[in-house]
């Protein structure tokens, strides 16, 4: 007979094996993907509608489980105490339970552990402005917010309210004051979040993951009010990101909008992850600097000057990711093969 599976060794088991994702789908064994790679863990029985079902429903409350069987779809923190903290999402798949847990480490980073350039340092300093975090899913956008988040706590007095869905990193006061606040238990929109957080008092304002229209519009104008604001965008690279901040607006809107990101824009870092040599995976980034050149062509819609900007600012402290990819190539930090591979994306 096969042996009952305890949902949480599983979850420690993803902790254990450095990987960064947790998979459980029915009709197939638990699968984690480790170093970019899916991979079948090893002596474990096939899931099945029922194991996969009562696995997932053993980490919810009452209140979480009637959530996910109305909305069937639900993302939760969930923590085994003394050990790790995980970002689950739960879903139905031909009507079987389906979960994907994201494996965070109980230590928030560093911004020199991920390997962040000097400037970043700069860009957390400012009072005010936006500072996008931008790339693919799984690239890290959370964990390189967190270690710009634990920066600032470390550096100054500041009044930080986080925006999260759900809230992964921990952070313990160290200098500031720090509020983290988890979608659906402490609001219940972002946009709402947004509309009264001016009434908090706060210095630093980050938003998990900006959305929509409205939640767009409430991060503009908060770095416009004297605001340092983090957030992040599924984008992936500079020029794509400003291509996306306009056009989710009406057309009759670009216009000021445009005027708007110009004047409030601090920063865009995109980044990607790629195989290391040696096993694990290391930041490919490209910056973007709001200088008067940059903002110039953000308020004439001339985007596709953007990366001919990037290019020639490298002593302002910008680069594009091509040029990125090439120097982590240059440092033995990758493979060549990766690095023509992730090159040809650009050709």
């Amino acid at each position: 007979m096969d042996k009952k599976i305890n949902i949480n060794d599983l979850f420690k088991k993803a902790t254990e094996k450095k990987a960064s994702d947790l998979h459980i789908i029915a009709g197939k064994p638990p699968i984690l993907r480790i170093d970019g790679e899916l991979k079948v863990i090893a002596d474990y029985p096939i899931i099945t509608r029922t194991s996969g079902k009562e696995m997932v429903f053993s980490i919810l409350t009452e209140r979480q489980r009637i959530k996910f069987e109305e909305e069937r779809e639900l993302d939760i923190s969930y923590e085994i105490p003394k050990f790790s903290r995980y970002r689950v999402n739960l879903h139905w798949e031909k009507d079987n339970v389906g979960l994907v847990a994201r494996v965070i480490s109980n230590e928030v980073p560093s911004i020199d552990t991920l390997g962040l350039p000097p400037i970043a340092l700069e860009l957390i300093s400012k009072t005010s402005g936006l500072l996008l975090v931008t790339g693919p899913t799984g690239c890290g956008k959370s964990t390189t917010l967190a270690a710009m988040v634990e920066k600032i706590n470390q550096m100054r007095f500041a009044n930080i309210i986080t925006l999260e869905d759900p809230i992964e990193f921990i952070h313990k006061p160290v200098k500031s004051i720090i509020k983290q606040r988890q979608l659906g238990n402490d609001m219940l929109t972002f946009e709402g979040a947004l509309r009264h957080v001016l009434r908090q008092d706060p210095n630093v304002i980050m938003v998990g993951e900006v959305r929509d229209l409205e939640t767009m519009a409430a991060t503009i104008t908060l770095a416009e009010t004297g605001h340092l604001v983090l957030a992040t965008l599924h984008t992936h690279n500079a020029a794509q990101t400003i291509d996306r901040i306009i056009d989710v607006f009406p057309p009759h809107q670009q216009a000021q909008v445009r005027l708007q990101l110009s004047i409030s824009l601090s920063g865009i870092i995109s980044q990607q992850l790629l195989p290391r040599v040696g096993g694990g995976r290391i930041a490919a980034r490209e910056i973007l600097l709001n200088t008067p050149a940059v903002a110039n062509i953000i308020r004439e819609n001339k985007v596709p000057q953007i990366k001919s900007v990037i290019q020639t600012s490298a002593e302002e402290g910008m680069f594009t990711m091509e040029q990125n990819i090439k120097e982590l190539l240059s440092q033995n930090l990758i493979e060549e093969t990766t690095a023509m591979a992730y090159l040809s994306n650009f050709q």
